[in-house]
This record gives C-alpha cells, sequence and structure tokens, in this order.
C-alpha cells in the first residue's frame, strides 16, 4: 500500500486530474444513474471548504505575529489590481455585448423568485461592513473570510508581542493545517471525478444549446480578460513574457477552480500554488483569501452581460456613458459579491435597474443564469481564483525588480 501511494503521488497533479476528468465524463454518459459516484465530488469540495477557514485563519495569525518591525507587503498594490481586474473586466463585458448582442428567452424560476436580491450598491457593501466585525467563531463555521482576515489580522498584530513559545506554537499548528490541505488536494482527482459526473448525469449537454450565444459572450468576454487583458498586465508591471505565469496560474488553480465552482475552497490550492511559485508568505496568506472576496472579475463580466441583454431583450437602449456607469457599479457590487447569498447573480437586477428594468423581469434574468450557471459559474469562478494567484505574483516580481534596481 505505502508503494501504491508513492507511485500515485509520483504522478504529476495535472495528468492524475485530467485522467479523473475522463473518467467522470464517461462515466456520467454511460451510467448516469450510479448517483453513488458523485459523493466523491461532494467530499472533496466539503474537505476544502472546511479546512480553509482554519487555514487562513491560522495562516494569516501566525505569519503577522512573525512579522518584523518595518517588513513590508505589497497588499496596497494587489488591491489596486484586484479593483483595476474588475473594472477592465465590466468593459470588456460591455464591448463584448455590443458586439455581439443577445436576446434573452426568459423563462419562470423558482429559485430565482424564492430570493430576495440586494436592493442598491449601498446594501451589498453594507453586508460586507456588517461580516467584517462578526463573531470569529461565527466567522470561521461559516467561512466569512472578510470576517476571518479581520480577526486573524487583529490576534496577529496583539501576539507580535508574544513569547517565542506562543509563536512556535501558532506555526506548528499552521504547518500542520497546510499539511492537511495537501493531503486533501491530493485527492483533486477522485474529487473532480465526482463533479463532473454529478454534472453530466444530471445536467446532460442538451439543456446547454438553447443559450449558446449567450454562453459565448460570456465565456468569450472571460477568455479574453484571461488571454490578453491578464497577460498584459503581467508585462506592464513585471517586463517579462506574462505567458508562462499566467498558464501555470490556469494550469494549477484555474482546473480544479473551475469544478469546484467555489473560491473558499480554491484558497488551499491557490496557497499551495503560491508557496510552489515562492511568493512572499507574509503577502499572499492576506491577499489569496481577501481575493476570494473581492476580487471578482468574472462577477463583474456576468453582471455586465445579463444586465444589457436584459436591455436588449426589451429594445432598451443603453448609451456608451450609461455603459460606463454600468462598469463601475458592476465592478464594486462585484467585490460585495461574496456578502450576498446567491453571488453574482443576484446582483443583476441591481444593475438591470439602471436602466429601469422591473424588478420582475430582472429575476427572470436571474433564473436565465442559474440555467447556464453550469458552464456560466465554472468559468467565472476560474477567472477569479486564478487572477488571485496571478495579481499576487505580479506584486511580488515587481518589488523584486524594483529592489533590484535599486
Amino acid at each position: 500500500m505505502k508503494d501504491l501511494i508513492k507511485k500515485w503521488n509520483s504522478i504529476s497533479l495535472i495528468k492524475r486530474i485530467i485522467c479523473g476528468l475522463i473518467i467522470g465524463l464517461v462515466l456520467g454518459l454511460v451510467v448516469p444513474q450510479a448517483s453513488v459516484i458523485s459523493i466523491l465530488g461532494t467530499m472533496f469540495v466539503g474537505a476544502l471548504k472546511g479546512i480553509a477557514p482554519l487555514l487562513v485563519f491560522f495562516l494569516v495569525m501566525s505569519a503577522l505575529c512573525h512579522m518584523k518591525s518595518g517588513q513590508k507587503t505589497n497588499l496596497k498594490f494587489i488591491i489596486i489590481l484586484y479593483m483595476v481586474g474588475n473594472l477592465v473586466s465590466a468593459f470588456v463585458a460591455v464591448i463584448a455585448c455590443r458586439l455581439f448582442p443577445v436576446t434573452l428567452t426568459f423563462t419562470d424560476s423558482v429559485s430565482a423568485t424564492d430570493i430576495t436580491p440586494p436592493s442598491g450598491i449601498a446594501e451589498v457593501l453594507t453586508n460586507l461592513l456588517n461580516n467584517l466585525v462578526k463573531n470569529p467563531v461565527d466567522s470561521i463555521v461559516n467561512a466569512n473570510y472578510i470576517g476571518i482576515l479581520f480577526w486573524a489580522v487583529i490576534f496577529g498584530i496583539a501576539l507580535k508581542h508574544a513569547n517565542k513559545g506562543t509563536k512556535d506554537a501558532l506555526e506548528n499548528i499552521s504547518d500542520a493545517t497546510a499539511t492537511a490541505v495537501q493531503w486533501i488536494i491530493n485527492c483533486a482527482p477522485f474529487g473532480i471525478m465526482g463533479l463532473i459526473f454529478s454534472t453530466i448525469s444530471e445536467q446532460g449537454l442538451d439543456a446547454l444549446l438553447s443559450y449558446g450565444k449567450l454562453i459565448l459572450v460570456l465565456v468569450g468576454s472571460m477568455a479574453v480578460v484571461i488571454f490578453i487583458i491578464n497577460p498584459v498586465i503581467v508585462f506592464i508591471f513585471t517586463k517579462q513574457n506574462p505567458f508562462p505565469l499566467v498558464f501555470t496560474c490556469l494550469k494549477e488553480s484555474f482546473i480544479t477552480a473551475f469544478f469546484t465552482r467555489s473560491s473558499a475552497a480554491n484558497i488551499p490550492v491557490n496557497m499551495e500554488l503560491c508557496k510552489k511559485l515562492g511568493l512572499d508568505e507574509d503577502t499572499y496568506s492576506i491577499s489569496i483569501p481577501l481575493g476570494a472576496t473581492i476580487n471578482m472579475a468574472g462577477a463583474a463580466i456576468t453582471i455586465s452581460v445579463m444586465a444589457l441583454s436584459t436591455a436588449h431583450t426589451l429594445d432598451i437602449h443603453v448609451d456608451f456613458l450609461t455603459s460606463i456607469i454600468l462598469c463601475v457599479l458592476a465592478a464594486l457590487s462585484a467585490a460585495g459579491a461574496s456578502g450576498v447569498a446567491g453571488g453574482s447573480l443576484l446582483l443583476i437586477p441591481m444593475a438591470c435597474s439602471l436602466f429601469g428594468v422591473p424588478n420582475d423581469v430582472a429575476m427572470q434574468a436571474v433564473g436565465v443564469g442559474f440555467i447556464i450557471g453550469v458552464i456560466q459559474d465554472s468559468c467565472e469562478t476560474g477567472l477569479n481564483s486564478s487572477s488571485d494567484v496571478l495579481y499576487t505574483a505580479i506584486a511580488d516580481i515587481r518589488e523584486k525588480r524594483l529592489r533590484g534596481q535599486k
């Protein structure tokens, strides 16, 4: 058994994941009734979601209490990158909708109409700020990463003057949690096999064909950000060939995020990738969980495309200036998407209100979003999560280049 595990671990994780993906796809088409296979996916995502809050809490706390006076991080620059990424992504979506306008076929959706969307950007940001000061234990239990980060920073700073034994104990707990994460990540091939089986057996391939053009505009916009916008940003700040870094982030982060469809579940994966890239732990231990909360380029694209498509369906003309206002609204609201139950889809009515679209019609657009969610949410999460690592790496490389010039 020990030799078998050793041989299994010697195979590249990506190769193992691809094998799991292919097997899950085949099983989903051949034996869709074998629902027991989907348990593997549920357990994998559950394990990642379960360990991620503890990893973030102890990693941030340990990093801050060990941080020396005057030690610098790149958090300010990373946050700027996050917000610029959201804004530019929304603008890409606006251009895509002008070039390829989409007419929606509205269908009522019980899951959509049963949920009340936020009334405006003020409510989204208020929810975000309220989550900041929630009970720390409650934040860990409910995976409220804004709250986890806030209290981890508070305790980390408070423990800066603790004795060496206390700091070492925190570091040991952090290392043990990271080891547990690595064990879970090694199970990714089985988890992804279960996830892809569940998707194919339950949704099938036919259900998505009628929304082909909408999916193409959404996925195409995200592809432009991934393969054009992000490489340009990398080159501007690092003066290096951007594609090795971009493809590393896609290979190591996008794939798992695509199938787990959860930025929170992908935090451990991103932490491990940052470590592999040799990035500053004091920076990525904070920037990665923060990015899972506010770096929502994919959500900004979804909000913009769905709102503009709804307006086009209703023959509402949207001028360019209003489109720019939509970009800003989508970028800001996307940053608070994790603080709203339902994520980016429930922010569509807020964006639609900018064009005077009635709420009941906007909620039908949300229903369409739920139907295509298998592809839309997967690609959105992949873009969001892989960009967390990419922007953190940009800041680290830029800092090292600037120090080398001095």
